[in-house]
């Protein structure tokens, strides 16, 4: 492809994307197809020859977006929302196209750069403490996902608890991870591939009406272990748990991880996105407290996945933890310790220019467009909580601080299990289910920069319509 065909291919491709925006609320929000449609209209091998690109955007037409779950339409509630926007894909356009590798500061100067100056903005649009600016002994650097985040968290951590002899000699004590048992999955997960195995994670339990972490419970938890002989390494706290949202009192974990010295993880991966609202920027009350911190834009801030914007206090110890130097990588600027070189605050080696996309949309939307995203989210959430509490035939059944509403049916969890098969059907809209407090509860979440009043009112009105036909349909009381 020469520049040339790649400029009218390009051309053929933003025109792609931009009809597919424009008529995505008019699609079905997901596919109600079984598993296997795609593979069985797919070939059997790749074409011999060469094909030019229009033909491979008439099977995207065809064969793709029938069949996708559209993350961007402006009737997802299903999950927390994967945005994406117009500046975050041109941005990411433009790093692809530039193809660069920014592993050490020397392959791609700019880029380690650019992205150490955009963690500082957002560690000031967030209000986070100091201590987590590059111009101190702290800094911030992008991951793919909180779930990385909090791998490398638990790899500092550790390096800490062991006093550097996790890193030469492996675990030779048991050490304990610590969350609430709404923390994300991704928590054992890291705490396995470090090590710990599931059982070196010790789940405590949460305050029933706030569903967030009890603190006493959690010293309890931590004085057991010392008794026992093991080492508290890591406490993980959340700041809008993946069930509902809730937020753990940070000031008092963070008083007892200070106590016992161990090392405070803030996981803020939805709700992170909120504190850019200074209204909302009580959720971070106590993160004086952390040694890392982390929110994903690539969620709530326009910015297309894969975007994590992680934190920590001290990165010398981050960097003490993750480290290896062979000679291959040994370059002059390096060795003069005057230059960041992101290998060294991430598992992988290589690394993307994902600052890109950032400054793109930081540049496009600034601090109060991507303010009145976010408002925007917390205000029709507010009210698709208002209907529903408006309808006795309904519970909100959690505090909805940010833009997740948890809600049922009281007539029981059969009843619940079966609105949300009926609504989700239709595919004019989609939402997803928890638990809370063992109870079947359904979860509507608005992120889409495309949802609009219209659309939370539709799918009050289709829940309103089906609960009626749900209930009518139950047996009789005996």
């Amino acid at each position: 492809m020469d520049p040339e065909e790649f400029r009218r291919a390009g051309y053929a491709v933003v025109d792609w994307i931009t009809d597919y925006w424009a008529t995505l609320g008019q699609r079905p929000v997901t596919t109600q197809d079984p598993p296997g449609t795609v593979v069985a209209a797919l070939p059997d091998a790749p074409p011999p020859e060469g094909e030019p690109v229009a033909a491979v955007l008439a099977d995207l037409d065809r064969l793709v977006l029938p069949h996708l779950t559209h993350w961007q339409h402006p009737s997802f509630f299903g999950y927390f929302p994967a945005n994406t926007s117009g500046p975050s894909v041109l941005g990411d356009l433009v790093s692809a196209g530039l193809g660069v590798q920014g592993m050490l500061w020397s392959t791609s100067p700019a880029a380690t750069e650019l992205e150490t100056v955009l963690l500082d903005w957002l560690a000031d649009l967030l209000g986070l403490p100091e201590r987590f600016r590059s111009t101190g002994t702290g800094g911030g650097v992008i991951q793919d996902s909180a779930s990385s985040a909090t791998l490398v968290a638990t790899l500092a951590a550790l390096h800490r608890a062991s006093r550097g002899r996790w890193r030469s000699t492996g675990l030779d004590r048991r050490y304990r991870a610590y969350t609430s048992t709404e923390g994300h999955s991704s928590i054992e997960k890291a705490a396995r591939i470090a090590g710990l195995g599931s059982d070196g994670v010790r789940t405590v339990e949460v305050n029933p009406r706030t569903r967030a972490l009890d603190p006493a419970a959690l010293r309890a938890a931590i004085r057991a272990d010392l008794a026992a002989g093991e080492v508290p390494a890591i406490v993980v706290a959340t700041i809008g748990t993946t069930s509902t949202t809730a937020v753990d009192p940070l000031p008092e974990i963070g008083a007892i991880c200070a106590e016992y010295g161990v090392w405070l993880h803030v996981d803020a991966a939805y709700a992170g996105s909120a504190a850019i609202c200074p209204e909302l920027r009580w959720t971070h009350a106590g993160l004086e407290y952390a040694d890392s911190y982390c929110f994903d834009p690539h969620k709530w801030l326009l910015t297309g996945f894969d975007c994590d914007a992680f934190w920590v206090a001290d990165a010398g110890e981050l960097v003490e933890a993750l480290t290896v130097l062979p000679e291959y990588l040994r370059n002059t600027a390096s060795e003069t310790g005057a230059v960041i070189d992101y290998r060294d605050w991430q598992v992988p080696l290589g690394r993307r220019f994902r600052a890109l996309k950032l400054w793109f949309v930081l540049r496009w939307y600034g601090a109060e467009g991507l303010r009145a995203h976010v408002r925007s989210g917390v205000a029709l959430a507010g009210g698709f909580a208002d209907r529903v509490r408006a309808d006795d035939r309904f519970e909100v059944v959690a505090p909805h601080p940010f833009a997740l509403v948890c809600f049922r049916l009281v007539a029981g969890d059969e009843a619940s299990a079966e609105l949300l098969a009926r609504v989700n059907g239709t595919g004019r809209v989609l939402l997803t289910h928890t638990r809370v407090a063992g109870r079947y509860t359904l979860r509507l979440a608005v992120g889409s920069p495309q949802t609009r009043p219209e659309h939370v009112d539709e799918a009050w009105h289709l829940l309103a319509r089906t609960a009626t036909e749900v209930l009518a349909d139950l047996p009789a009381p005996a």
